[in-house]
């Protein structure tokens, strides 16, 4: 059962401005790359639903995430059906992503009050979603549907809507106040966030910097705004 109310995920997002996203088929490795952004002052955590078993690997990370990161937001993402949208909500997930507007998910979750994030890439689609209850909609692929652009020309007739991109989405601060200047909610961040060193290991400690430096520079575009 989720800890936090869809309102809540809402605030938190905004608050922290950064959600980071991945998979791994080890718990151990994402427990520790978990770790690595919550140190780094990430408050919401989207664990993508990509491998086989991915389940059993978030079934493991949440109740740790409850004994050790108790105010960590995890939830879910790549959901495409309402089925595996039950499932999650069965384990504890705080709020499911999807890459579509899958109108199914959103009955389930809006029935359990659950925050749903669903994937968009026009305005007729995001108004929909809005229709269908999510607080937030994410557009996706990001870069690819117009980038900050397509965020200000949304954000024009529709000043109400709150959008998260994902994908495009860098630590480097002009490319965070291209997005927040074009007035996101907050933003999804995966491989450019979770880097790994020269070995091929993930970087925890670079990890944590780049989690931190990203927040603190979207604190910084919103004072000057």
């Amino acid at each position: 059962m989720a800890k936090y109310t869809r309102i809540e995920v809402a605030q938190i997002m905004n608050q922290t401005g950064v959600v980071p996203l991945f998979y791994h088929h080890d718990h151990e490795i994402a427990k520790k790359v978990i770790k690595a952004c919550y140190n780094g002052g990430a408050r919401v955590f989207e664990f993508t639903n990509r491998g086989d078993h991915a389940q059993d690997v978030f079934s493991e990370i949440i109740k740790w995430c409850a004994q050790n990161l108790p105010d960590m937001i995890l939830g879910i993402g790549s959901v495409v059906d309402s089925g595996t949208a039950s499932l999650y909500i069965q384990k504890g997930a705080n709020f499911i992503v999807s890459p579509i507007l899958n109108p199914d998910i959103a009955k389930v979750c809006n029935r359990r009050k659950i925050a749903w994030l669903p994937g968009c890439a026009t305005v007729s689609e995001i108004n929909y979603a809005e229709e269908l209850g999510a607080e937030i909609v994410k557009i996706f692929p990001a870069a690819q549907i117009g980038g900050p652009d397509f965020v200000r020309s949304v954000k024009a007739p529709c000043p109400w809507s709150s959008i998260m991109p994902s994908g495009g989405v860098t630590p480097e601060e002009e490319n965070l106040k291209s997005w927040f200047y074009s007035g996101v909610h907050c933003v999804g961040m995966g491989s450019k966030l979770i880097v790994k060193d020269k070995n091929g290991d993930f970087d925890y400690e670079m990890i944590e910097k780049l989690t931190h430096t990203s927040i603190q520079i979207v604190h910084k575009i919103r004072k000057e705004r």
